[in-house]
């Protein structure tokens, strides 16, 4: 059964910092590529940041550039989202993505999602 299981989400003031972690299981990570996306009230679902199952490219939402960074931990089956210098127009469930091929199909998974607010 595939999981995507986040954690580290919270209440956060604006300048503060958050490490997003997402737990895979169920699939072979090491082949999957990984995403943060994030989903604000009265908006449509973003991509914050990917990386591809080599770790060879990374990408990142404009508005995120030079205050999120996107790892993963392969030995760990986990994909981390580090948030700095968050700003109130961060607040959204942030959610784990994974896209990958399975037995010749195309394949995208989802986690349940975790709450990031910033306020004061």
């Amino acid at each position: 059964q595939v999981q995507l299981v986040e954690s580290g989400g919270g209440l956060v003031q604006p300048g503060g910092s958050l490490r997003l972690s997402c737990l895979a299981s169920g699939f072979t990570f090491s082949s999957y590529g990984m995403s943060w996306y994030r989903s604000a009230p009265g908006k449509e679902r973003e991509l914050v940041a990917s990386i591809t199952s080599a770790g060879g490219r990374i990408n990142y939402a404009d508005s995120v550039k030079g205050r999120f960074t996107i790892s993963t931990d392969n030995a760990k089956n986990s994909v981390f989202l580090q948030m700095n210098n968050l700003k109130p127009e961060d607040t959204a469930v942030y959610y784990c993505n994974a896209t990958g091929v399975s037995g010749g199909r195309w394949m995208n998974y989802w986690g349940q999602g975790t709450q990031v607010t910033v306020s004061s």
